[in-house]
């Protein structure tokens, strides 16, 4: 089982880019999946989530309204559109998806929740 995560690259601010995370080995259809991102010296943190069913998504307070979180079933890949990019989003995005059947809102936007990790795409926001 694998997740492979695309899409990042170098952008000016206000930019727009789209990340991919395509899962290999199952679809992971009845899992939530999350984006976590780690910027240079900082902790790995919190992005975005969606839920199994694909109808509830999940955001950090520093992304919300410039990002969008979806998956698509059939491809077994989840996507991260994300607007208006900042340079403080500069970091390198993890996708992930969980074990657990269903959604537990109370542990989607945790690491903890997560066993299926990609290896991370990076992003670069020039001011």
């Amino acid at each position: 089982v694998q997740l492979q995560a695309s899409g990042g690259g170098s952008v000016q601010a206000g930019g727009s880019l789209r990340l991919s995370c395509a899962a290999s080995g199952r679809t992971f259809s009845r899992n939530a999946m999350g984006w976590f991102r780690q910027a240079p010296g900082k902790e790995r943190e919190f992005v975005a989530a969606i839920s199994y069913s694909g109808n509830r998504p999940y955001y950090a307070d520093s992304v919300k309204g410039r990002v969008t979180v979806s998956r698509e079933y059939a491809k077994g890949t989840m996507y991260l559109q994300m607007n208006s990019l900042k340079p403080e989003d500069t970091a390198t995005y993890y996708c992930a998806a969980s074990e657990a059947v269903g959604t537990n809102r109370f542990l989607i936007t945790s690491q903890t929740h997560y066993h299926y990790w990609g290896q991370g795409t990076l992003v670069t926001v020039s001011a």
